[in-house]
């Protein structure tokens, strides 16, 4: 088994007590207020500062008088797009080196998220604060004592102009990656540049058989086909295996799977919120008690009541103002040179002190064809439920609206969901389904009374590996890519209802529908 040059757990030990030191003595608001300070002071020359006053800007209600909400598209037409790729001095000082490819998840447009060096710094310390927190919860730890298994996206970065470079955010951190660290981390470069992601898995399900991996990380999805491709199973593969990182997605539809595989193993469950605008927030605690906010690290947090995203002015709170159980749209301020930029997630505040979170969806995962108000949130907890309820498993899922039509005068959902095994009873699936949105939803309920407002939801079981030909198809399959879930667009739903319907009809066994 190929081994690392030397355990360097003992020297993440040393700094993980002080870091610990410092997060308990932490108070996030005044490190809010200071960060945010610091941010606008380092940036005051720049066009964007000039443009918004920063030299006068001496508090958080300053910097909101200033500075409005924007997204992606304003940030980029007005600051951006002009002098794109070459940004110096435009929203951050200096030239950015790096963008961080990014596309919505349901538009599939490309996004160009500048990384600055300090962004990338910012990162790296983000990255070890996971280390901290494994630390504190399994002080006999020797994660260092093996190596750290990045299941991403290719690593491989176009260069737009001269000394500027383009890419998966894990290709940019493996850009910065010191020489000394290739030893403790997999794949190579020779598999990690690799852009066929069939191919890639297979050649790292080959790979990684004489490695001693201690840590992986991915998405929930990407991490399932790829270890499903293990024919000895988890723990036969990796026998030294402490941690497992997940991320990007709500991790209850997979929790079960993921305990299942990793029987055996002494691995835990970590969750992190990584973004291409910047690392948010880890998991310091127990799964499900929310993730712990980055207070202090080049990163100023927004949060928006999700219905007034798009109001005319919107009430803007940050840590000295949030409260628990709220809905709020997240927006951030960064040393990328983002500022006030909506990220598109939705969070819910679980704590305070110190600020713990979750994911609850993202600001474009609502379904209300017919006025139900679905949430992202809402169809999650109702798929987790189904499943549970039937015994099954699901890898993937996405629904969108059916409209009326000749046969019916009334609209619906459909459900595109792909089972990790043979798919249970659709019709209880659906029946639970339904009413798990009938207990979590008013509108929802209401539109469903009787069956006069909506029709019963519509349950197509799908093969596995379905929903990864479709990201295929799409150009989106593997790395940091996810399968849409409240799919709204009613053109990207109808080309995954096409496609799903191409592939049942050459394979008359392994799917069907509901109600």
């Amino acid at each position: 088994m190929s081994r690392v040059p030397f355990d360097a757990t003992f020297l993440l030990r040393h700094y993980a007590r002080r870091r610990l030191a410092r997060l308990a003595a932490l108070d996030p608001v005044a490190e809010q207020q200071r960060q945010l300070l610091q941010l606008v002071r380092h940036a005051s020359t720049t066009r964007f500062g000039r443009d918004h006053g920063f030299s006068d800007i001496r508090s958080v209600d300053d910097f909101q008088a200033h500075v409005p909400l924007r997204r992606y598209e304003d940030m980029w037409q007005t600051y951006w797009q002009p002098s794109f790729p070459r940004l110096t001095d435009c929203s951050w000082p200096g030239t950015v080196p790096f963008f961080a490819l990014t596309s919505g998840t349901t538009s599939g447009t490309t996004k160009y998220i500048p990384c600055s060096v300090a962004m990338n710094r910012s990162n790296a310390r983000a990255a070890l604060d996971i280390l901290v927190h494994h630390l504190a919860n399994r002080p006999q730890s020797s994660v260092l004592g093996g190596k750290s298994f990045m299941l991403g996206g290719s690593t491989d970065l176009t260069e737009l102009a001269p000394g500027i470079l383009a890419g998966d955010l894990s290709g940019v951190a493996a850009h910065q990656t010191p020489w000394w660290a290739g030893a403790y981390t997999f794949p190579p470069r020779d598999l990690a540049l690799r852009t066929d992601w069939e191919e890639k898995v297979e050649r790292l399900v080959s790979a990684c058989r004489d490695q001693d991996i201690r840590v992986i990380s991915g998405t929930p999805s990407w991490l399932l086909i790829f270890f499903h491709r293990l024919s000895d199973g988890v723990p036969q593969a990796f026998p030294n295996l402490e941690l497992l990182i997940h991320g990007g997605v709500n991790f209850a539809a997979y929790q079960d799977q993921f305990v299942e595989l990793l029987r055996g193993t002494r691995a835990e469950l970590r969750e992190v919120y990584p973004a291409s605008e910047g690392f948010i927030a880890i998991a310091d605690s127990g799964s499900g008690d929310g993730m712990r906010l980055q207070v202090d690290n080049g990163i100023f947090y927004e949060f928006v009541p999700v219905a007034e995203v798009d109001a005319d002015k919107p009430a803007r709170f940050w840590l000295s103002n949030v409260t628990t159980g709220v809905d709020y749209a997240i927006a951030v301020s960064t040393n990328a040179g983002l500022w006030s930029y909506l990220v598109g997630d939705v969070i819910r505040f679980v704590d305070l002190a110190p600020p713990r979170l979750l994911v609850t969806g993202r600001l474009s995962y609502f379904l209300s064809a017919f006025g139900e108000h679905l949430t992202g949130e809402d169809i999650d907890a109702a798929i987790s439920r189904a499943a549970a309820g039937t015994g099954a498993n699901v890898t993937d899922y996405a629904v969108g609206a059916v409209f009326p039509d000749a046969s019916d005068s009334r609209g619906g959902h459909r459900y595109i969901v792909e089972f990790a095994a043979r798919s249970p009873d659709l019709r209880q699936f659906a029946k639970t389904l339904d009413a798990e949105l009938s207990g979590r939803n008013d509108d929802y309920r209401a539109h469903r009374s009787a069956g006069f407002g909506m029709r019963d939801p519509d349950i197509v079981a799908v093969l596995p590996g379905t929903f990864a030909a479709w990201m295929k198809q799409r150009g989106q399959l593997g790395g940091q890519h996810k399968v849409p879930r409240a799919i709204s667009d009613p053109t990207l739903f109808g080309s995954l209802c096409r496609f799903v319907a191409s592939v049942q009809n050459g394979h008359d066994e392994g799917g069907g529908h509901g109600t």
